[in-house]
């Protein structure tokens, strides 16, 4: 008589992230997400293989975590990659049904703890596509809505991080008009509704002594920039038009920046 062998348990692969800010907020550290992995693989009969982690790393996208490819690349037919929730896998719903299609294409299955979805079964399958859905969607409503209190800000003036544009000067939070920069704003905007190229403006600019905030001549794309952000600070309230033309080049002894 053939002595029959024990069923080997199948085997998971556990992945993990957290970036600085994710653990601010949430407050759902490596190890919290760790312990979950393991305590699910204890009660599935699965065998922990390992526990792949990126720190810091954001989830925008799977190419640039090399611990996400590790753990996929270690993957094997039968086994299933655990993480603690989709948020933790991919930032949008392209990347997370690559990651499907590469674990079904090893035969792999995967499993999300907090959205406990397994596609193990078809009904697994069709709720992870959802779900991956879902998830992009609020991203981009909250993208949306943050983008439009930034702009909303912007037209009251307020400040928001970062350098502070060229035309501009901060006082007490509030970004104000600068008028010797704002001369050179108006300039290069009237020449460019004029027909001239920005690379044609920049050389008229350095051609009169007429340079940035580090002491360098323009170029083409600061041009760019700055004709894009600098209408951002105005309300209906200022007088005139945003970035009025005006006529010669400005005079190099009204326009040098400070800085």
């Amino acid at each position: 008589m053939v002595e029959s062998r024990p069923k080997q348990s199948s085997k998971a692969v556990g992945y993990t992230r957290v970036s600085t800010i994710d653990q601010a907020n949430h407050g759902v550290s490596l190890e919290a997400q760790a312990e979950k992995i393991r305590a699910w693989c204890a009660l599935s009969d699965y065998e922990l293989a390992d526990i792949h982690v990126d720190r810091g790393l954001s989830g925008g996208r799977a190419d640039n975590r090399p611990a996400l490819q590790a753990a996929l690349q270690s993957i094997k037919k039968g086994d299933a990659l655990v993480v603690y929730s989709l948020s933790r896998l991919a930032r949008s719903a392209s990347d997370s049904g690559t990651i499907l299609k590469d674990l079904q294409r090893r035969g792999a299955d995967l499993v999300s703890l907090t959205e406990r979805i397994d596609t193990t079964s078809p009904s697994g399958k069709l709720v992870f596509t959802m779900m991956s859905g879902i998830h992009e969607f609020e991203r981009d409503v909250i993208s949306e809505r943050t983008k439009l209190a930034m702009h909303h800000l912007q037209s009251l003036r307020r400040f928001i991080g970062g350098g502070v544009p060229y035309g501009f000067q901060l006082k007490e939070d509030r970004v104000w008009p600068f008028a010797p920069e704002m001369v050179v704003i108006a300039w290069v905007n009237r020449s460019r509704l004029e027909g001239m190229s920005l690379r044609a403006i920049a050389a008229e600019l350095a051609a009169e002594g007429i340079y940035s905030r580090t002491g360098r001549p323009f170029n083409p794309a600061q041009l760019h920039r700055m004709l894009k952000i600098a209408p951002k600070y105005f309300t209906g309230d200022d007088p005139g038009k945003p970035l009025p033309g005006s006529g010669d080049p400005p005079a190099v002894g009204q326009t040098q920046a400070n800085g």
